[in-house]
């Protein structure tokens, strides 16, 4: 693997040093595959691009960590309009992975320190101003930047896109493993990389069904791993930081970077866009035209080199609609007001419904589910295509459904809705799945938000309140359409633990009655 990927790096320089030649007093760049030592001796393959015909720089250096199970060449595209407008690039595979040493640690010491080894080498080996330094990775390279910035503290903006700033939020949320997710990232794994003894240990429980063991480990493990628990180290170090992410993000989902966002104390934007894993950024990287990386450029123009262009002007959160209507707000708590509904024994209303209970047979898929991890979220986001359902085809016997009043004029859903219940199990273990559904007159819906829930240890027959807040949105509800509550027991993305022969009960006692609170912009 290590060979296929220096090989590819070389025929990328061969093909690019026979494209037609700048004159020097044109701005271009040169490019180089190197290899850098990193944290504990081992060899980084990374691809160096340096300004030419620019003079002599220094030139504010751009350290771009890859993405879980791609190559270094994965940013050559974006490095290269980078190098042309006086950035020193170093884009490289991290470890373990391809044509990097050392064994896949899941963002652990080693390979945060070797973003530091990168900057270390950069400033002997190239003209980077190394008091300017940008961290900026998609997926696997966001995590590594951000955690990088609370350690080094010449590390001045992170571009952080499709990244995770609570690892166990993200693929365990509230107790329920993303089956697809984490099946996914450990087969990329073991086909373009070295799993370290960390991974190794993880997937072996994995593979064998020791679900419990692997998640208690994996909770051992994550807290070093998540910049949410770094986020006072980083606040201390002042780096401007400019997080991006998809609404429909099916490995690191967005509500997790929203609570991490609030929490910074520094220069900072928010900004979400429909889509899947990296949707909204994969084109940028390779060198297409794109918002988020046009957005992430002008940012670390202004916080890097002191560019007066507004960046630090515009709104800190963006939020793009299905529509593709972008929206921007002061902060996070701004971009909806919360209107509540009350559940009912037959839907949502105004006012307080208390008393009633309702049961549904737990462990039997219905048609409402969430769809296919990196697939259904990439449809929403290319093509419009949502995850779809028929809401008068949902058994009744096999979930909870709750239609709401007709919007006459529309509405825009902004944030992260909420979900209060009470839920009385019938085992100890069983799992929940709420989902939010925009649905025209011929119940026809179109997914918004979803979330897992797992009840675990419950007693059986006991009462248990729910407070569950689902994944954030930017969606516009058509005039005459309306919204849609589902809990259901299984989807198929998830690890889920409800068992068939189990019942789950829904109420809404006096003391706390359920209710479902959206975010609604004015």
């Amino acid at each position: 693997m290590r060979r296929i990927a220096a090989a590819l790096a070389v025929a990328l320089l061969a093909a690019l040093a026979l494209s037609p030649p700048v004159q020097a007093a044109q701005p271009g760049f040169a490019i180089k595959y190197e290899r850098i030592q990193g944290a504990g001796g081992i060899q980084i393959g990374a691809v160096v691009l340096t300004p030419t015909g620019q003079g002599g720089g220094p030139f504010p250096l751009v350290v771009m960590p890859s993405s879980w199970g791609v190559p270094n060449l994965e940013y050559v595209g974006q490095g290269a309009k980078l190098a042309k407008s006086g950035f020193q690039v170093i884009s490289y595979s991290s470890r373990g992975f391809w044509d990097t040493g050392g064994g896949i640690d899941v963002a652990g010491p080693p390979t945060v320190a070797d973003v530091s080894k990168v900057i270390d080498w950069a400033a002997l080996n190239t003209p980077a101003d190394t008091s300017k330094v940008a961290a900026v990775g998609i997926s696997y390279g966001a995590g590594t930047s951000l955690l990088a910035s609370a350690e080094d503290d010449r590390i001045k903006v992170v571009g952080a896109l499709s990244g995770w700033a609570d690892l166990i939020k993200s693929i365990n949320p509230n107790e329920t493993v993303s089956l697809q997710a984490v099946a996914g990232l450990l087969a990329a794994g073991n086909v373009t990389g070295r799993p370290g003894p960390e991974m190794q240990s993880l997937q072996t429980k994995f593979i064998t069904g020791r679900y419990d063991e692997a998640i208690a480990e994996a909770k051992v493990l994550g807290p070093v791993r998540s910049a949410q628990t770094v986020i006072g180290k980083i606040n201390a170090n002042k780096p401007a930081v400019f997080l991006a992410n998809a609404f429909e993000d099916s490995i690191f989902p967005p509500t997790q970077y929203t609570d991490f966002f609030t929490a910074l104390t520094v220069p900072k934007r928010l900004q979400f866009a429909h889509g899947d894993h990296a949707v909204p950024e994969v084109p940028g990287a390779i060198g297409l035209p794109n918002e988020t990386w046009d957005e992430l450029v002008a940012w670390m123009r202004h916080y890097l080199n002191g560019t007066d262009n507004g960046a630090d002007a515009e709104k800190s959160v963006q939020l793009k609609s299905q529509r593709g209507t972008w929206r921007g707000y002061d902060n996070w708590a701004g971009v909806g007001q919360p209107q509540t509904s009350y559940l009912s024994k037959t839907g949502l209303q105004e006012n307080p419904a208390t008393g009633w209970d309702r049961g549904i047979a737990a462990g039997i898929p219905t048609v409402a589910d969430s769809g296919i991890a990196l697939v259904s979220g990439a449809l929403q986001g290319l093509l419009s295509i949502p995850v779809g359902v028929a809401t008068p085809l949902i058994d009744r016997s096999f979930a909870g459904v709750w239609p709401g009043k007709v919007y006459p004029q529309g509405a825009i859903i902004n944030g992260s809705p909420r979900l209060l219940f009470t839920a009385t199990p019938s085992v100890k273990d069983t799992s929940l799945f709420a989902y939010l559904y925009d649905v025209n007159a011929l119940g026809v819906g179109s997914l918004i938000s979803h979330k897992p829930l797992t009840l675990r240890g419950a007693t059986p027959g006991k009462a248990v309140t729910i407070d569950l807040r689902m994944e954030s949105t930017s969606w516009e509800v058509p005039a005459g359409h309306h919204l849609v509550l589902v809990v259901d027991t299984v989807d198929p993305r998830y690890l889920g633990r409800s068992s068939v022969g189990s019942t789950v009960k829904f109420s809404s006692p006096a003391n706390g009655p359920a209710t479902l609170t959206v975010p609604v912009a004015s």
